[in-house]
């Protein structure tokens, strides 16, 4: 099994993002490498995107949570996302972004449903181990909701959840834009 660093490298931050999820445009890549970001569609609790990232199409669907809970007295945007990178052979990626920064070496949790997941994190970002990726968009799509579970570098406990209505639908949306099959 790869090192967390290791499978961090590999996943590229999220494409850009903009505040307000349904525009995220996260300022994490340069805007000489990113373009027009194009909305697919809103399905529900979830909207597909699609850009181009160095001159190579990127597809990924976000969502907020419904409901976030934890004894904090400010929190940035929190999100979840799952991303396709077919130029770099990476498909259904889950990302979530929590708003703050993760205790160093910090793990999240990711419950579907009653399936628990463990992420590994960088920074305010946690990823799932590649190979889990595919496994949680499985029960996302059969699932209903989704709990997230981390705690800050201050050691703030917090829970995200998040509604899967409409998961499906967009994942449809992206898998077509990007040619996954």
């Amino acid at each position: 099994m790869e090192t967390g660093t290791v499978m961090q490298a590999r996943k590229t931050v999220a494409p850009g993002v903009s505040a307000g999820l349904l525009s995220l445009a996260l300022a994490v890549t340069t805007p000489a490498e990113a373009q027009q970001v194009a909305t697919l569609g809103v399905f529900q609790d979830w909207t597909a995107y699609t850009m181009t990232e160095n001159g190579h199409k990127v597809c990924y669907v976000a969502s907020q949570p419904k409901k976030d809970e934890g004894n904090y007295k400010k929190r940035g945007d929190i999100y979840a996302l799952i991303t396709h990178r077919p130029a770099q052979n990476q498909f259904s990626v889950v990302t979530v972004y929590a708003g703050y920064t993760y205790g160093s070496g910090a793990t999240v949790t990711l419950e579907v449903d009653k399936n628990s997941f463990q992420l590994f994190t960088e920074g305010e970002t946690a990823w799932a181990h590649d190979e889990m990726d595919k496994k949680i968009v499985q029960e996302m799509r059969r699932g209903s909701t989704m709990v997230v579970k981390g705690a800050s570098s201050r050691g703030t406990k917090t829970t995200d959840s998040y509604s899967l209505r409409g998961v499906t639908a967009a994942l449809q949306a992206i898998d077509k834009a990007c040619n996954v099959r």
